[in-house]
């Protein structure tokens, strides 16, 4: 691929990431915020110190916050995932740029997102010891990155078990491989339970579930939409020519 496809198809990520940036943000302001505030009540409800300086308004957060950290995120994310698409046509089995787009989209969403999340959940405020935020966000990550690691490791296996086994057997076997080294590192790897004593069981769980809906939104939408863009770009529809008028009939 050329470099000036490889351009297009950046743009064209972004801006499917702008857009799925949307819908996740509506997807958040629906979901997420309601159960944001009903644990900063809690955690107000339960605290000790009071008349605090809060630097940005909840109001600010939960808005122009919320639409710019979500925004960039996904047009941030878009770009990355535009490269990984334009790499992998052609190269990870026979299919069109719509397929390709949205298998990188959801092998994303699972090993960057869904893989940490079940070893390390979101939790909403007032859930966590501020003491363990370094080492959560450094083990987070180091989750996400091993994740990611393992993914591509998988993607090669399959890649070169296919000729012999066949791509099913092959998709298969290269799966079984990531969950047998992913195993260990979430039986290995800290696990921490800072729920406060006393907080809703129900809260915690719909708040887990909305911030996996916003991941699940944002990346499923932009499977859609840049499939949808980068084959007009790659594989445009051949023009219609238009049909010869009749010839007139001779008349006897």
């Amino acid at each position: 691929m050329n470099s000036i496809s490889v351009r297009a198809l950046l743009v064209r990520g972004m801006l499917a990431g702008l857009a799925a940036g949307l819908l996740a943000l509506v997807v958040a302001y629906l979901l997420g915020e309601p159960r944001v505030d009903a644990a900063i009540a809690y955690e107000e409800s339960h605290s000790h110190e009071h008349g605090g300086v809060e630097l940005v308004s909840r109001t600010m957060q939960s808005t122009a916050g919320l639409a710019t950290g979500v925004l960039i995120y996904g047009v941030a994310l878009g770009g990355i995932a535009a490269l990984v698409v334009a790499y992998a046509l052609g190269r990870v089995g026979r299919f069109g740029p719509r397929a390709t787009a949205v298998l990188v989209s959801l092998g994303a969403l699972v090993s960057v997102y869904v893989v940490p999340f079940l070893k390390y959940p979101a939790n909403p405020p007032a859930v966590g010891d501020p003491s363990t935020l370094d080492q959560r966000t450094t083990l987070y990550f180091l989750m996400v990155v091993l994740s990611v690691l393992l993914t591509v490791a998988a993607v090669i296996l399959g890649k070169r078990l296919a000729p012999r086994l066949g791509n099913w057997n092959a998709t298969v076997a290269a799966s079984v491989a990531f969950l047998v080294v992913i195993g260990p590192a979430y039986a290995f790897l800290p696990s921490f339970n800072e729920v406060p004593h006393g907080f809703p069981a129900t809260l915690l769980w719909q708040f887990r579930l909305s911030a996996l809906a916003v991941q699940a939104t944002l990346w499923g939408s932009f499977g859609l939409f840049f499939g949808y863009l980068a084959e007009r770009l790659i594989a445009p529809r051949p023009a219609v020519a238009p049909s010869a008028p009749a010839k007139a009939g001779v008349a006897h």
